[in-house]
């Protein structure tokens, strides 16, 4: 998410199956809408990505069948420096969801004000019902098909789903082999420390977003609440990024009630012990069944009331169908797309705050970038070091999308009045723009971060 969300549900349905790449497009042209300065093309260049890369491969498994396996890796825009995303593995994964992950990370980095562009990559099969050995084939094999299609300069990846620090020691050592007598550790981020990654880098979406989190509190976004002391927060999903976060959020003093995985929901009105959660989870496989808690399905774990619900799974979570049920005073997105446009609208109306993916989960890619300066300088900082930038950076982007809130709505009269440039929007009402909520916020800054920089550079040729 550069974020690793495993134990996630499958995302839900709205009318047919939520398309990620559908949403991430509607996510920009609602915020482009804003940008009347845009030029009608550049809007269009913006949303399409400059390479997609397919490759199918044979896999051999450890009981000598062999099966097709297909991987992608999508650069969405380089205008601001390298591509930047982690690679996933999962069963459901395909084009237009790696297609949608680079392009949220084009803003995500965008937004932090990294030198990075967006970049997502994807492999199609179930690390569940793989052994290490032929994960590692897997691994290996997509990075050998992928070629100099990544590199330290021009796309580099990290974990996201499914993959962890390990998966980069094979991504790393795989591209080495490619690349004898080069200096490659820069090729790949989230590697063991041992071999170039970076102190903090475990855990800093799950940091990221607490930092964010806190920052709006004490903005105000949270009406009555100046801390996180005593108030209630739901996570759906337990994998490395739920589970962090949970553990963070108690430590900073809140109550979590509820935690998810793939199955189902455990739910605690007195607050859980994130401790004993794990412990359980390692030793069952599940959440479920923990002594002294109530089992809920992951669709009950969405409507509880809280003050604070955090998607920590995957994309389309909360939809059209279920936002009506949310009871949270404010929504977290600590996965990648996990509100659709419609449910976002639903909430909006409701008055529920979404704090969006772009600045929320953004800690992983921000460490991500230590980690490649560190080895490009071949240098390494100390966690106190990480954490302050970590922090800096967090603090910094959460106050500059709250100030591009307030100019937006100060203008908001103006902007309604512009002739809209977005192709298909032309003919919408002409009653007024809606005033920007937080991710209109966060893409009008990203947007005009990537388009000003585009534009200064030329279209070549």
């Amino acid at each position: 998410m550069e974020n690793s969300a495993v134990d996630a549900p499958h995302p839900k349905k709205e009318g047919s199956a939520v398309n990620p790449y559908t949403m991430a497009c509607e996510q920009f042209d609602c915020a482009a809408r804003y940008m009347p300065e845009l030029k009608r093309g550049l809007i269009e260049d913006l949303k399409h990505p400059r390479r997609i890369v397919r490759v199918e491969f044979p896999l051999e498994t450890d009981n000598g069948s062999v099966t097709t396996v297909t991987g992608y890796r999508v650069l969405h825009n380089r205008a601001r420096g390298p591509g930047k995303g982690g690679i996933r593995f999962h069963p459901r994964t395909d084009e237009d969801e790696v297609r949608a992950l680079a392009m949220w990370m084009t803003w995500k980095c965008a937004v932090l004000d990294l030198p990075f562009g967006g970049a997502k990559g994807g492999v199609t099969c179930d690390p569940k019902q793989l052994t290490e050995g032929e994960l590692r084939r897997i691994t290996r094999r997509y990075i050998l098909e992928l070629g100099d299609n990544i590199g330290p300069y021009t796309d580099v990846p990290a974990p996201d789903v499914n993959s962890d620090a390990k998966t980069m020691a094979w991504v790393f050592d795989t591209y080495d082999m490619m690349h004898p007598g080069d200096s490659n550790l820069a090729v790949v981020t989230g590697k063991p420390v041992d071999i170039g990654g970076s102190l903090g880098r475990l855990g800093a979406t799950a940091r990221g977003c607490l930092m964010v989190t806190r920052r709006l509190i004490e903005k105000g976004l949270l009406p009555g609440a100046r801390s996180l002391e005593g108030l209630s927060v739901a996570i759906q999903g337990f994998g490395k990024v739920g589970r962090e976060a949970a553990q963070l959020f108690a430590d900073a003093g809140a109550r979590i009630i509820a935690v998810s995985d793939s199955e189902s929901a455990i739910y605690a009105r007195g607050g859980l012990d994130i401790g004993a959660v794990a412990s359980h989870k390692r030793q069952t496989g599940k959440v479920a069944g923990l002594a002294d808690t109530m089992t809920l399905t992951n669709d009950e774990l969405l409507g509880l009331e809280c003050d604070i619900l955090m998607p920590a799974a995957l994309q389309g979570q909360i939809t059209a169908q279920n936002a009506t049920q949310i009871k949270a005073r404010m929504v977290v997105e600590a996965a990648n797309g996990p509100i659709t446009p419609a449910a976002d609208r639903i909430l909006a109306q409701r008055g529920i705050p979404v704090v969006p993916d772009i600045l929320a989960n953004a800690g992983g890619v921000t460490v991500s970038y230590f980690e490649w300066v560190q080895n490009i300088e071949h240098d390494n900082w100390s966690e106190d070091l990480v954490d302050r930038r970590l922090a800096e950076r967090m603090h910094s982007a959460t106050d500059a999308v709250v100030a591009r809130r307030a100019e937006i709505n100060a203008n908001l009269k103006s902007l309604s009045q512009a002739p809209c440039k977005v192709p298909g929007l032309e003919s919408e009402s002409k009653d007024g723009l809606p005033p920007a909520d937080l991710r209109i916020a966060a893409y009008v800054l990203a947007i005009h971060r990537v388009a000003t920089v585009t534009m200064e550079r030329g279209i070549w040729p």
